[in-house]
C-alpha cells in the first residue's frame, strides 16, 4: 500500500510543481516515447547482460514482494515460536515420538496446527534438520549455532541478488538519460539552421532524456531495490529467530526460556508481547496435558 502511495506522491510533487511552475507538457509528451524506449530498452538490455536468468526469475518474484510486503507477520512469530517450544519440550520429554514427527512434518501434528509455517519448506528443514543433527550426537551448540548462521547468511546472499540487480539498473539510468540526451542534442545539431523555436523544442525534447534517466533512478527504481532490500531481511529475521531459538534449546536451557530467547530478538514490530506468547504457550501445555 505504502509503495503505490509513494508513486503517487513522487508524481504528484515532480508533475504538480513543473506545472505550477508555469511548465508545459507538450514538450515532454512529444519526446517522452522516444525517449523512453531508448532508456528503458537499454536499461532493460543491460539488466538482460548483467545477470542470470535465475536472477532475472528472482528479481520479477521480488518486485510482487516490494508491493506485498513481508511474507511473515506478527501472529507468524507466535505460532512459529509456540512450535519452537513444543518442539524443545517434546525433545526433553518424547524424543521417539519427535523423530516421528521430523521423518514427517507434514503430516506430523505438532507442524499441523501451523499451516503457514508448515508449507515454508525453509522453515520446516530448518527445524527438522537442527533436531536431527542433535540426534544424531551433533550437541555441541557453538557446531550448531555456526552451522546455522551459516546457512542463513548463504540464503540472505542468495536473495539478495534481486536487490543488487534493481540497485544496479538504478545505477546507470542517470548515464542512459545523458546517453539519449546527447543523441537529442546531435539531431538537434543536425537541424540548426531551422528557427530558435524549433531548435528550442528540439533541445527540450533532448533534455527530456536526461530527466527521465535521473527521474527514473531516484524516483522509483532506487527506491523499489531498497524496498526489496528491507523485505528480505525482515522475511530473514523470521529465520534468525528459529535459529536462536534452537541453539538456545541445545544449550539446555528449558523451552521457555528457549523461545524467549528468539521473542526478544525479534524484530520489535513484529515481536509478541510477553503476555501474547505466554497465553500461546499456556494453550499449548493444557491441550498436551
Amino acid at each position: 500500500m505504502f509503495v503505490i502511495v509513494g508513486i503517487i506522491v513522487v508524481f504528484v510533487t515532480v508533475f504538480g510543481g513543473y506545472v505550477a511552475a508555469g511548465g508545459k507538457f507538450g514538450v515532454i509528451l512529444h519526446a517522452l516515447p522516444f525517449e523512453l524506449t531508448m532508456i528503458g530498452g537499454a536499461a532493460i538490455g543491460a539488466f538482460l547482460i548483467s545477470n542470470s536468468m535465475s536472477v532475472i526469475k528472482h528479481t520479477m518474484k521480488d518486485l510482487g514482494s516490494a508491493f506485498k510486503g513481508p511474507r511473515w507477520n506478527k501472529q507468524d512469530y507466535n505460532d512459529l515460536l509456540s512450535l519452537l517450544y513444543a518442539v524443545s519440550r517434546l525433545a526433553k520429554e518424547d524424543p521417539l515420538a519427535l523423530e516421528t514427527a521430523l521423518d514427517d512434518p507434514q503430516n506430523a501434528p505438532i507442524f499441523a496446527k501451523y499451516p503457514k509455517i508448515q508449507a515454508d519448506h525453509r522453515a520446516i528443514d530448518m527445524i527438522c534438520g537442527t533436531m536431527r543433527a542433535a540426534s544424531m550426537n551433533l550437541t555441541d551448540p557453538h557446531q550448531v549455532e555456526d552451522m546455522l548462521i551459516k546457512q542463513l547468511d548463504a540464503e540472505l546472499h542468495h536473495n539478495q541478488h534481486g536487490s543488487h540487480a534493481l540497485q544496479g539498473m538504478a545505477d546507470g539510468l542517470p548515464a542512459l538519460g545523458i546517453v539519449a540526451a546527447v543523441l537529442g542534442i546531435i539531431k538537434t545539431m543536425s537541424a540548426i539552421d531551422k528557427p530558435p523555436t524549433v531548435l528550442g523544442g528540439m533541445i527540450g525534447g533532448a533534455l527530456v532524456g536526461t530527466f527521465l534517466g535521473v527521474f527514473l533512478a531516484y524516483g522509483f527504481v532506487g527506491p523499489l531495490a531498497a524496498r526489496v532490500a528491507s523485505v528480505v531481511e525482515e522475511e530473514h529475521r523470521f529465520y534468525e529467530a528459529i535459529r536462536d531459538a534452537l541453539v538456545a534449546s541445545l544449550h539446555n536451557h528449558t523451552p521457555n526460556m528457549s523461545v524467549e530467547v528468539a521473542r526478544l530478538n525479534a524484530p520489535h514490530d513484529m515481536r509478541p508481547s510477553f503476555d501474547d506468547l505466554d497465553a500461546a504457550l499456556k494453550s499449548l501445555r493444557k491441550e498436551a496435558a
